[in-house]
C-alpha cells in the first residue's frame, strides 16, 4: 500500500511537471529527487516555498572590486580570479559592509531539464533591509535568469546599501522560481481573472499586458505614519534573527504632511506601501515589476515574488498591501498619493501548491499593511 501511494505521488509530480506554468512546491521537491537541483548539505525543512526555493549561502565569500557578468565564454570562477580582492569564511559568520560588493557561491546547483528555466529574486526580508542581491551563473549575460537546461553552479552577488549585515553559511537572502512554457497572463486573461476573483481593492483597475498597476499610499490624517526612511551609521543586522532590533535605532518615521506627498532624497532608502490591497489566488503566482522608468528615476520593490495564497481568503488573508522598497537615483523626486509606482504580473501555476502562503506556513507578511522586515520590533 505504501509503495502504491509512493507511485501515485510520483505520478502526480510527473503530471504537474509536464504542464506549463510556475512549478509548485512538490515539483521543486521532485527536481531534487531527479537531480535537477543538487545541494551539498541536507535541505532545510522550510526551504521550499509554495512557488519558489530559498537559496542558501555557501561556506566562503569573496569581496570583489565591482559587480560583473561572466559573459558568454566565461565561468564565474574565472572572473573571481580576476576581480576578487580577498576570500573569507562564512562558517562562523561574517559582517558584510555597506557600499561593498561580495560574491558568494551558493549551496544549491542546477541541472535543469531542457524545458525548465528559472529566475531569481531577493527574498522579501532581504529587500526590506536594502540588501541588493543578484544571482550569477556561468556564461550568463543577464543577472537572475537561468536558461532552460542550465547545468552548473550558482553564485549570489550581495551589496548591503543601508545597514551592515551579519551572514553565515546557510543564510537565505535570495529565492528562485522555476517555469515551463509561457505562463504570464495577457491583459485579457488578467481582466477575466480579476472579474472572477477581484485581485485588487482598487475601484478603478488599470490593467495592461504589463500587469495590474499599483499606486503609492500617502493618505491619512495629518501627522499619521505613511512610511519609514532608513537611518545611516547604524549597528549591524543579523539576517537570521527575528524581532531582535528596535525600530527607532534603524528607521526614521515619515509622517503625512501637506497634501500627501514626499520628496525622495537621492540615495536614501524608503519603506512605503501600496494604496491597493491585493491577493494571489492559489492557482496563480505574481511578481512585482517596476513601472515605466520614464515616469521617474526611482527604483521600487527589490523583492518581487508573491506566492500563491498571498492575501487570499483560502490562506487566511483578506487582501494584503504590497510593501514597496523605494530608492531615488541622481536627483530628488516627488511622490504623490495615488501615483502609480509598479505593476503586478500574474502567472499560471503548473498545479496548485500543497501549501499556500499564509495559513499553511509561518508567513511573515500575510495580511500586511505598512510593515518593516521581520528583524525589527
Amino acid at each position: 500500500m505504501a509503495r502504491q501511494a509512493g507511485r501515485e505521488t510520483r505520478g502526480r509530480r510527473e503530471v504537474s511537471a509536464r504542464l506549463e506554468g510556475i512549478l509548485p512546491d512538490r515539483d521543486i521537491a521532485a527536481l531534487f529527487d531527479a537531480g535537477g537541483l543538487v545541494a551539498e548539505r541536507e535541505r532545510d525543512g522550510d526551504q521550499i516555498q509554495p512557488a519558489s526555493l530559498d537559496l542558501r549561502l555557501g561556506p566562503v565569500a569573496y569581496r570583489v572590486r565591482a559587480s560583473f557578468l561572466p559573459g558568454g565564454a566565461h565561468s564565474v570562477a574565472d572572473k573571481l580570479t580576476r576581480f576578487a580582492l580577498h576570500e573569507f569564511s562564512l562558517e562562523g559568520g561574517a559582517v558584510l559592509e555597506t557600499g561593498c560588493v561580495y560574491v558568494v557561491p551558493l549551496i544549491e546547483r542546477l541541472a535543469l531539464p531542457a524545458d525548465v528555466r528559472a529566475t531569481a529574486n531577493p527574498k522579501s526580508s532581504t529587500g526590506r533591509l536594502d540588501i541588493f542581491t543578484r544571482v550569477l551563473a556561468d556564461n550568463a549575460q543577464e543577472f537572475d535568469k537561468l536558461p532552460a537546461g542550465y547545468q552548473g553552479p550558482l553564485y549570489l552577488e550581495i551589496s548591503p546599501r543601508t545597514f551592515p549585515i551579519l551572514v553565515r553559511e546557510g543564510s537565505r537572502l535570495s529565492q528562485i522560481r522555476f517555469r515551463r512554457g509561457e505562463p504570464t497572463l495577457s491583459a485579457a486573461d488578467l481582466a477575466a481573472l480579476h472579474a472572477e476573483a477581484r485581485l485588487t481593492s482598487a475601484e478603478t483597475v488599470n490593467i495592461s499586458d504589463a500587469g495590474i498597476a499599483l499606486s503609492i499610499d500617502l493618505a491619512g490624517e495629518p501627522g499619521s505614519l505613511v512610511g519609514y526612511r532608513g537611518k545611516r551609521h547604524t549597528g549591524l543586522v543579523d539576517v537570521d534573527k527575528r524581532a531582535a532590533y528596535p525600530i527607532a535605532d534603524y528607521w526614521e518615521p515619515i509622517l503625512r504632511r501637506g497634501s500627501g506627498e514626499i520628496v525622495l532624497d537621492p540615495d536614501e532608502f524608503y519603506i512605503l506601501v501600496s494604496k491597493e490591497a491585493v491577493h494571489v489566488p492559489p492557482d496563480h503566482a505574481a511578481e512585482m515589476t517596476p513601472f515605466d522608468p520614464l515616469v521617474g528615476e526611482f527604483r521600487v520593490h527589490y523583492a518581487g515574488f508573491f506566492d500563491p495564497g498571498f492575501g487570499h481568503s483560502a490562506a487566511g488573508g483578506t487582501g494584503s498591501r504590497a510593501v514597496l522598497e523605494v530608492r531615488s537615483h541622481d536627483v530628488p523626486f516627488i511622490l504623490e498619493d495615488g501615483q502609480i509606482v509598479g505593476r503586478l504580473i500574474y502567472e499560471k501555476m503548473a498545479a496548485i501548491p500543497e501549501r499556500l502562503y499564509g495559513a499553511d506556513l509561518a508567513s511573515n507578511y500575510q495580511a500586511q499593511g505598512l510593515k518593516l522586515s521581520k528583524h525589527f520590533v
